[in-house]
Order: C-alpha cells, then structure tokens, then sequence
C-alpha cells in the first residue's frame, strides 16, 4: 500500500476478536481480478449499458492489479462467529463517500472521479455465499490453518517452484 496502512486495518480489525486463518501477499494478475470481479461486470453492463459499464469494470480490474497503487495486496481470511457482520461493519460502505468516517473506507478509501474508481484500501465479503467463493479463490485449503469448507483429496504429479 502507497500509504502503509497495512498495520492501522489490521488494529482495527483485530477488535472483532475474530481468528485469522489465512494471509498471504500476492500480485494479482488480470485471470484472478477477472474472476474477482465477474459479478461487477455483470452489474455495470446491466446497470450503465456495455461501453461505460466496461469502462467501470475495467478501471476496477486494473485498480486491483496495482495500475494506480502498489502491485501486491494483502489477503486475509477471518472466521468466527458472525464473521461476515463484525468485518463489514468495521470495514463500513464500498463507497467512502457513503461510508461512516470513523470506518476503515470512511477513514482510508477515496473516489478517484479521473477513473470513477472507488480506491478501496480493503475489500470484504457481503453474504456467506460471496465469502465461499471469494476465499475459495484466493486461497487453497493448504493454505488456511482450518479447513472451514469440505476438501477432497487428490493424488497426481504437479510441477511446483521449491526452495533450492
């Protein structure tokens, strides 16, 4: 992050006394933003016609990507009780504009009217449904300290990068 807010959103969050079971930093490249966004596509062209409602999504793909900020993000899965409610509601509206000032988009996020992209300094799931798919995406199960959704086993040769 451009302006290191990384340990400022992880204090404020750290009040929900919510566990952390997954984190990871990574540069997100245009297959995974792509994926994370499928459903604002969807929406924008619906909403604002194909040429803005493109132009909305496109801006939000390469915002992710770090086209306007730094190239990594910081992912983080919480789990507990009541999980998706103590995040959103800590981590306020997606719009700062709209969001509570004393909220972490109130405080951090911006509207960047150049692009008409909300510059959100942290993301965070709406439903059950949202926060499957969206972790399920981002992180394997072995990289999560608890298995929250059912896992299969398989066995096949994969070629990975180890340490030397």
């Amino acid at each position: 992050m451009i302006k290191s807010l990384t340990g400022n959103i992880i204090s404020v969050l750290s009040e929900t006394k919510l566990k952390i079971v997954g984190a990871r930093v990574l540069k997100v490249n245009k297959e995974l933003a792509e994926k994370h966004y499928s459903k604002l596509k969807e929406e924008q062209i619906a909403k604002k016609g194909t040429e803005k409602g493109t132009q909305v999504y496109e801006n939000t793909v390469n915002y992710i990507m770090g086209r306007w900020h730094t190239d990594r993000v910081f992912a983080m899965v919480y789990h507990g009780e009541d999980a998706i409610r103590k995040i959103r509601e800590i981590v306020g509206k997606t719009n700062p504009e709209e969001a509570n000032p004393i909220s972490i988009q109130g405080k951090y996020g911006r509207f960047n009217s150049k692009t008409g992209v909300f510059e959100n300094v942290i993301h965070a799931s709406d439903s059950e449904e949202t926060a499957e798919k969206e972790i399920k995406l981002w992180f394997t199960p072995d990289e999560l300290s608890e298995l929250i959704y059912p896992v299969t086993t398989e066995k096949k040769e994969i070629e990975r990068t180890v340490w030397k």
